[in-house]
């Protein structure tokens, strides 16, 4: 099952484009990364995805349905998309607990579906969010998407403001969360390697423009090629997805 569809997307700015005729697609129970250096559109894709961003032409289907313009963001929410935003994304003078409960959309919070991927948020349960560590409150921001009991994940760059070594303990979080709910996600990195060696497939974008894309472990396999995508190489012949 597809659960979002991109085809042929700009989107920008006042009217700019920064994302330039993107398509992509992420299907139930896969992760796909989508890489790029700065600037290149990656965090303005997943802003279109959630209707925070204009889309100035292409089609965006998410979960059945297209992505409504701009100002009904909350709609997409609704269908079962967690956007996870780039930087923190926590209320400070929030508890843990309290943080995780904003993420609940029905029922009573099972706070054990976030905790068995983050155990070490048991003990903080009651501390004030601004208190946490960078991996603390990036684990808190993972666990309130959790609880939202997502069908599709938009990841933005988790990896931002963490030494790596925390990021690489938090990447294979994600990969289970997809495996054991059939959920999929779209994670946006700039680390390629990390990023690729716990995803199924992958797009690069340079300069908002599509410039390889193809199975996560042919990109690592071909790091020349990879290596002169970030670079913005005219060398580059894009190359579609299976």
């Amino acid at each position: 099952m597809t659960l979002l569809d991109i085809d042929g997307l700009s989107a920008g700015y006042d009217g700019v484009p920064v994302v330039r005729d993107l398509s992509l697609h992420v299907r139930a129970g896969e992760v796909v990364t989508l890489l790029g250096p700065n600037g290149a559109g990656k965090t303005t894709t997943l802003r279109a995805v959630s209707g925070l961003v204009a889309r100035l032409k292409g089609d965006i289907t998410v979960l059945g349905g297209p992505v409504p313009r701009l100002r009904r963001a909350h709609e997409v929410a609704r269908r079962g998309v967690a956007h996870v935003p780039e930087g923190r994304g926590v209320l400070g003078q929030l508890t843990v607990r309290e943080n995780l409960v904003l993420g609940v959309r029905r029922g009573r919070p099972d706070f054990d579906k976030a905790l068995a991927y983050f155990p070490a948020l048991a003990p903080l349960m009651e501390r004030k969010a601004a208190l946490l560590s960078g991996g603390e409150q990036k684990m808190l921001v993972m666990g309130r998407a959790i609880l939202s009991e997502p069908r599709l994940l938009l990841i933005d760059e988790l990896s931002l403001g963490l030494a790596p070594l925390i990021f690489a303990q938090l990447l294979p979080v994600v990969r289970q969360v997809v495996a054991d709910t059939g959920a999929g996600a779209l994670l946006v990195e700039q680390y390629a390697e990390l990023a690729l060696s716990h995803s199924d497939r992958a797009y690069v974008l340079s300069h908002g423009d599509l410039v390889l894309s193809g199975p996560a472990s042919q990109l690592l396999a071909d790091r020349s090629r990879l290596d002169a995508a970030y670079l913005g190489s005219e060398d580059i012949v894009p190359r579609d997805a299976p």
